[in-house]
């Protein structure tokens, strides 16, 4: 009997490698999508060799701790993708990007931990380490150095408070917990599209392509590959 691992956000940039490569590995896939019904979320996973029997779709809402389990239930492993990361205008960032952010990474691990998973690999981002614009420049940015929030509401930056709150409330839960958990953090992620919708990091490659004007003061635009992210997460399982 194949293992058996559940991926968050299954039907992003970053997830769809991640299921390819488990998918390829003889994993069987417990594939969380936000609407089943929705071929957009669905379709390319499903064509992926293997899909057919060792991919189960489980509709998934981040504040439905129940939703959750139902797609943990029977696995070994977890892997945690799913983070709203909106193109455009953002109405209620509370309410569409915050709460699920970083509610939804708790309830994750709240539910793995009580499913019996050992550990959670969890993809985090460099938006949780900056932009940190007062960091000195001749120190390096480890794990003590963390985004400035304060200037990331002052700029109207939801993405990054929602990744390092993400992150902060992971680490909490695992240091109050003892639950093993393990974050990656990379770069700006580009590579070939699995799905057919285009991502945020892809978005801002094409606008550069495009001509566009711009700037992103203090961010690292240091770019790594989906396929090399989704690497990076299966050997931390």
């Amino acid at each position: 009997m194949s293992k058996v691992v559940c991926v968050t956000g299954a039907s992003g940039a970053i997830g769809s490698w991640v299921v390819l490569l488990l998918l390829q590995r003889g994993y069987t896939v417990h594939a969380t999508v936000q609407d089943i019904k929705d071929e957009n979320e669905t379709k390319h996973l499903e064509e992926m060799e293997g899909a057919k029997s060792h991919l189960h779709f489980f509709e998934m809402d981040l504040l439905d701790i129940d939703s959750i389990a139902a797609a943990i239930k029977g696995c070994s492993g977890v892997i945690h993708l799913a983070c709203p990361n909106i193109i455009g205008q953002v109405e209620d960032p509370e309410k569409q990007i915050l709460e699920p952010a970083i509610k939804g990474t708790v309830n994750v691990l709240k539910a793995a931990k009580e499913a019996g998973v050992e550990r959670v690999v969890a993809t985090s981002s460099i938006s949780s380490i900056m932009p940190s614009p007062n960091w000195p420049a001749d120190k390096i940015k480890g794990e003590e150095c963390w985004t400035d929030l304060e200037y990331c509401k002052q700029k109207g930056l939801y993405y990054p408070i929602a990744k390092t709150l993400a992150e902060k409330a992971g680490w909490d839960f695992a240091k109050e917990t003892g639950f093993d958990v393990v974050m990656i953090n990379p770069g700006t992620a580009l590579g070939p599209l699995l799905p057919p919708r285009i991502n945020s990091s892809m978005a801002v490659l094409v606008s550069v392509l495009k001509g566009g004007k711009e700037t992103y003061e203090d961010f690292f635009m240091g770019t790594a590959h989906f396929k090399d992210i989704a690497i990076g997460t299966y050997f931390g399982t």
